[in-house]
């Protein structure tokens, strides 16, 4: 077996606990321990004189005690003085023992490292780290020291005691850890070799401390572009292997096509066309289609999954459509229901509220194919749903879904060797370079164009002390037999204060405004109530509709044409433009009213004031992405989205553009390099990537 292969528990001072403990930081075996790098450095090097250090500064320094004295005032504590030619220091310890007491006596000479702060007789350092020495001659190290993630039980000094041993291994034997980049692609970037790279992290030298903290040491770009690139990798080789699987060839005839289009209560646009012949022609393929339609919000992404559900039903396949929320699925069934209530089939609506024998009657129609059409949550992929015969699947804003929940559905139609073509939608804009690496399994479709008449909302921002001017204009707006949302952001990510805070709001609109109708719906309701709420919303029974973040998706009301979303500054710009989308779904203009909270950050004001000048989703979700960083982007981590050991997607989305370029170089010239680069970085944890 190769030294590097070789459990960690080979080496010199792991034991079994240790053994244990690394482990839970993944690290297995000494491998591992290579690829386990610091998260920072503290600079031991140099011995500062104590008249130069400042507040914040963890620096090494050296000192003769004065004197030392245990304090009784207010928390027992013991002070100790240092001092040196340019000036001095108090040291405090809130536990002591006698022995330390005794051995910082007066004159004894100490080396000292921490933080420095300022406290009551200036400067001072609490609980340092220190040691008796009789000289100040080979305290310094070599060079920086790097400070590791940790476990608990598991210590620094462990740690590089293990990775010290581990570098000596490799450095032995370099050739038992290839650099799967080849040496032209190194050259391309003039990124360092693996062997140079990982000296460099664990080993540092001093003059590249300030690189080493600001994340931008060439060393620790090359590692986060491999592992970046080994992400690419996957996703790209799992979009071949679905090309191995075999699909049912999806079409319709040109008359029930015309039929379908004819019936519409609208006209498609060019882009929805477009979108239309491209699925088209991936159904018409033998292989599974994975195709994802981002489109802005009202762009019409519904009807053009419609049009591909045509496509299955006219070839004697079934249609399952998942969406994350009962709202968002009774939406779907509402629509498909009338655009195919010409058509010769059953939809079906499968969701946990139903029960008895509706669900009985409901199970036994998708399992003799009398159901075509089969709209739900994820009670779609439970147990007891056997479809007849799965042709097509249709997930809507399908980051809300974990993988596992992906696969579980795309396995309720998979045969021996077919599978059923998957189209997912978004109304969330990804930008290009996240989408580059999020989803370069999928084709991607985007529909660009929004439907004729629908007229730009107008976004204003407005501070919260204008509340009064803004009741009124609720009044205005509902004498006129208009309608209006009145939205109540995320307190502190609490759910539970989030719904007082609506509740809190409601009622405060309700006697502020006793000539309006107003409701009340958030994410603690029952699905049932929320639902009988929203139908009542919609069919213009309330005026007013409190709600939380819970609207964000599927309501289509099209005459509210008014929205206040309070405390915006909570929220990311993408949300905020999904809210902002649900008016101006009618014929008159809408408005956005953002209330603000005084003051606001320098940040907050960028951001909403990008709002305000802009109605495109694609365009915002780049300019959040600048300002945010890709994190907060993206949202909560579901579960399966890309998680990383190194790569930090806020300090190297800039590589991602020499990753797409570095994988076709790879893909073309270097396959035998593709799968060590993703064993190395992903192991077995690539189901991730399967949409």
């Amino acid at each position: 077996m190769d030294a590097l292969l070789q459990p960690v528990s080979t080496l010199s001072g792991i034991g079994p606990q240790s053994t244990i403990r690394f482990e839970k930081l993944g690290v297995h075996c000494i491998k591992d321990l290579l690829f386990h790098l610091p998260h920072r450095y503290q600079d031991r090097t140099r011995i500062y004189p104590i008249n130069s250090l400042l507040p914040g500064m963890s620096v090494l320094f050296c000192g003769t005690v004065e004197f030392t004295e245990v304090l009784m005032k207010g928390r027992r504590s013991l002070l100790c003085r240092l001092s040196d030619s340019t000036g001095y220091i108090s040291l405090k310890f809130f536990h002591f023992t006698a022995k330390q007491k005794a051995d910082l006596s007066p004159g004894t000479l100490v080396s000292c490292f921490g933080e420095i702060r300022y406290g009551y007789q200036g400067k001072e350092i609490a609980h340092p780290e220190y040691k008796i020495i009789t000289s100040t001659d080979n305290i310094t190290e070599p060079c920086l020291t790097p400070i590791y993630p940790l476990t608990e039980g598991l210590h620094q000094g462990t740690v590089r005691k293990a990775i010290t041993q581990a570098l000596t291994l490799y450095f032995q034997a370099p050739e038992q850890l290839a650099d799967w980049l080849p040496s032209p692609l190194l050259k391309q970037y003039n990124y360092p070799t693996l062997k140079h790279a990982l000296q460099a992290l664990h080993q540092p030298e001093q003059q590249s401390t300030e690189q080493l903290q600001q994340g931008n040491l060439i060393a620790l770009k090359r590692l986060a572009f491999e592992e970046l690139l080994a992400h690419h990798l996957i996703l790209l080789k799992n979009k071949q292997s679905v090309k191995k699987w075999l699909a049912p060839v999806l079409t319709t005839t040109k008359a029930k096509s015309q039929s379908f289009l004819n019936a519409l209560p609208f006209q498609l646009t060019k882009a929805q066309n477009r979108v239309i012949e491209e699925i088209i022609h991936d159904c018409q393929s033998h292989h599974p289609m994975l195709r994802l339609v981002q489109g802005d919000v009202g762009s019409g992404k519904t009807v053009v999954a419609a049009y591909a559900a045509l496509l299955a039903l006219s070839s004697h396949y079934q249609v399952a459509i998942m969406a994350p929320t009962e709202l968002l699925a009774d939406q779907h069934n509402r629509n498909f229901n009338q655009w195919f209530k010409h058509h010769d089939t059953q939809i079906v609506y499968l969701t946990g509220q139903l029960k008895g024998k509706l669900r009985k009657q409901a199970l036994a129609a998708i399992e003799d194919g009398t159901a075509g059409i089969i709209i739900g949550t994820h009670a779609l992929f439970q147990e007891s749903v056997n479809f007849h015969q799965l042709g097509l699947i249709i997930i809507d804003e399908q980051h809300r879904f974990g993988v596992h929940q992906r696969l579980a559905l795309r396995e309720k139609g998979q045969t021996k060797d077919s599978r059923p073509h998957q189209l997912v939608m978004t109304a969330t804009p990804i930008p290009r370079t996240l989408a580059m690496l999020q989803y370069s399994d999928l084709d991607i479709s985007i529909i660009d164009e929004l439907p004729p008449g629908r007229k730009p909302v107008t976004t204003c921002v407005i501070p919260a002390e204008r509340r009064e001017q803004i009741i009124e204009k609720i009044n205005n707006w509902t004498n006129n037999k208009n309608q209006t949302y009145w939205v109540c952001t995320l307190i502190e990510e609490s759910e539970v204060l989030q719904c007082e805070a609506a509740e809190n709001t409601a009622e405060y609109l309700t006697q502020a405004l006793p000539n309006v109708r107003v409701a009340l719906v958030h994410g603690r309701m029952k699905a049932i109530e929320k639902d009988a709420i929203m139908q009542g919303f919609k069919n213009h029974d309330y005026d007013l509709l409190v709600a939380t973040t819970v609207i964000e998706v599927g309501v289509d009301v099209p005459n509210a044409s008014l929205m206040i979303i309070e405390n915006p500054e909570r929220l990311g710009l993408s949300q905020l433009h999904q809210l902002r989308g649900r008016v101006g779904r009618g014929d008159q203009e809408s408005y956005c009213l953002l209330m603000y909270q005084t003051p606001l950050s320098n940040m907050s004001k960028q951001r909403l004031s990008i709002l305000r000048e802009s109605n495109d989703g694609f365009i915002i979700a780049e300019k959040d992405l600048e300002l945010r960083g890709p994190g907060d982007v993206m949202g909560t981590r579901q579960t399966g989205l890309m998680q990383f050991k190194i790569a930090n997607l806020e300090r190297d989305i800039t590589l991602l553009d020499q990753v797409q370029d570095a994988a076709n170089l790879i893909s073309s010239q270097y396959p035998h390099s593709i799968q060590p680069l993703i064993d190395r970085w992903l192991g077995q944890t690539t189901l991730y990537s399967e949409v």
